[in-house]
């Protein structure tokens, strides 16, 4: 029967064209090449080198041997990977979630709650292709700012968030106790990256605004606070953060897409994660 190990070494050869450099990339030395070579050209039972003193190259069907071999190492390999993803699937919970912020005490609590199972979690802001990867078991876990009722699904209410802008004493904001997007629009804003639905709320609610995105959280907490331009925070960041907002004054949001309840929902075939 073939070895994988044999052919592997075998369209080494067919690639580079010496022994020497396949021992090389194998760490093994040319006599033992030699006896592989000699299995593969056994086991398809044909002639596929072309011998001479001290040298050795493939024929025309050897050459064809090894295009044919190659693909079957790759065949090969996609089915270990696929194995292996299965495998992992089995052992993993994959969470999608809409926003950062319910992710910071589901995350710990599904941990405590199946420590040999790995957590992986992703952020999107695509509410609707968030739904349909949980439906086609793409994902275990959704969280999402809207409770989902359908088939196969179950759905439970988890956290709410309520957004805030944050802005100096001397702000031109800092005379209202309340604000809406109305009011906020047209002034310009520092963004935190990574903070999934949010941003894109943001962008369409503030459409006269503009933004300074920051990634990087030191150079976002420096910018807090020695500038003037208005933050935004919600009741579940302010002790999340080391961000020292204590110079500014934190105003609530009124709009109804300001205040968000979060729910998690997961499939039937999967209910492990929520139990």
């Amino acid at each position: 029967m073939l070895s994988l190990n044999d052919l592997s070494q075998f369209v080494a050869f067919y690639k580079y064209g010496t022994l020497t450099k396949v021992a090389e990339i194998y760490f093994t030395s040319q006599p033992t090449l030699t006896r592989a070579m000699k299995r593969v050209e056994q086991e398809f039972g044909v002639p596929l080198f072309a011998r001479g003193a001290n040298h050795i190259e493939l024929n025309e069907t050897g050459k064809i041997a090894a295009r044919l071999a190659e693909k079957l190492l790759d065949s090969a390999n996609e089915c270990i990977k696929q194995v292996q993803d299965f495998d992992r699937n089995l052992h993993t919970i994959t969470v999608e979630s809409c926003a950062p912020a319910p992710l910071w005490s589901f995350i710990p609590e599904l941990s405590e709650k199946y420590p040999g199972m790995t957590i992986s979690s992703k952020l999107s802001s695509d509410l609707s292709e968030i739904e349909s990867k949980l439906e086609s078991d793409l994902c275990d876990v959704a969280i999402l700012p809207y409770p989902v009722e359908k088939s196969g699904l179950t759905c439970r209410k988890y956290v709410e968030e309520h957004l805030s802008i944050c802005v100096p004493p001397s702000h031109e904001l800092a005379k209202y106790s309340e604000l809406t997007t109305d009011i906020i629009n047209g002034y310009n804003c520092l963004l935190a990256s990574e903070i999934g639905f949010w941003a894109d709320f943001c962008k369409r609610k503030l459409p006269a605004s503009k933004f300074l995105v920051q990634t990087d959280e030191f150079a976002f907490s420096e910018l807090i606070r020695e500038s003037t331009l208005p933050c935004f925070t919600t009741n579940l960041a302010m002790n999340r953060f080391g961000r020292d907002l204590s110079s500014r004054i934190t105003i609530p949001i009124t709009d109804e897409e300001a205040n968000v309840t979060y729910y998690i929902v997961t499939s039937f075939s999967k209910p492990q994660a929520d139990r």
